[in-house]
């Protein structure tokens, strides 16, 4: 029987090479290249469906200017990915934004999720590894994440968006959703300021927006587009890189295992915490 710990190794090592590959275009393509276009009939307006993306951070080249809180919250956070802070890479690759290049090693970093904490709704909306499942009912849209087994609902019943003062903040926030033609435009305010964007250690307050423009594009692809509005973080909103989903099967969503569903993939603290962090992570990034 597989164990968090192998599962966990596994995943690091996978994330890691992820995210050194978005950082050198001149690699191969990645697994989410169609290799022969889909040409079956579609509904735009159908979302429903296992989606597997293709990003790690929200946008690779441009990062709008921070204020004043938004570069102290940054600067007290310690990403473990992207390249080596005080490398020659690091130092000579400025055309890659800052967050990318000062990953130092998990044990002495300080991303919330290196003790199960939640991801929070961006990272999990690009988190690469792990495939989500779109369920769409007449009412709201849910989506449900395999890695930490979390889950979000939009609300698409015509309800105004929630009033932050009258709610307790959410790592998912509170989401309403509408169509625009064949775009999906979602609407999220009420988020818990503990959160990081992305993998990469960027904030965001309390006070940000999130805008989310969904397009299915094919039978098996489907696009997402982010705008954050953070005024207490950033002096302008931010646009994400476009996110390219492709939709995997029951047999792909298996993977061998033989179970034709998302894994319940939930950091469990008694093996993240107790074991990998102790016997693995730790060990190895102060070396002992």
């Amino acid at each position: 029987m597989l164990s968090r710990l192998t599962l966990s190794t596994g995943m690091m090592l996978f994330a890691y090479s992820a995210v050194w590959a978005q950082q050198n275009p001149g690699l191969p393509a990645g697994r989410n290249q169609a290799t022969s276009p889909d040409t079956r009939p579609f509904n735009p307006k159908d979302l429903s469906g296992v989606w597997r993306g293709d990003k790690y951070g929200y946008n690779g080249t441009v990062v709008p200017p921070l204020t004043p809180e938004g570069q102290k919250k940054f600067d007290s956070y310690r990403p473990s990915y992207g390249l080596t802070k005080g490398t020659r890479d690091a130092e000579q690759k400025t055309e890659i934004p800052i967050g990318r290049r000062r990953s130092i090693p998990p044990a002495q970093g300080n991303d919330p999720v290196g003790a199960c904490n939640p991801l929070g709704l961006i990272r999990l909306l690009l988190y690469d590894p792990s495939p989500m499942e779109i369920v769409q009912t007449p009412e709201r849209i849910l989506q449900f994440f395999e890695w930490t087994w979390d889950r979000r609902e939009v609300w698409t019943d015509g309800r105004a968006q929630a009033k932050v003062d009258e709610y307790l903040p959410r790592w998912n926030g509170y989401s309403i959703g509408r169509w625009e033609g064949n775009t999906f435009v979602v609407n999220t305010v009420g988020f818990d300021d503990r959160q990081w964007v992305d993998h990469f250690g960027y904030p965001m307050s309390d006070e940000a927006k999130l805008e989310e423009r969904w397009r299915r594009t094919g039978a098996s692809s489907l696009e997402l587009t982010m705008i954050l509005t953070d005024p207490k973080t950033y002096t302008q909103p931010w646009t994400s890189d476009v996110v390219h989903f492709r939709g995997i099967t029951k047999d792909q969503i298996a993977a061998g295992i033989g179970w034709a569903a998302l894994a319940e993939d939930k950091c469990v603290p008694l093996d993240e915490v107790d074991r990998y962090n102790r016997q693995v992570r730790n060990p190895a990034g102060l070396g002992k």
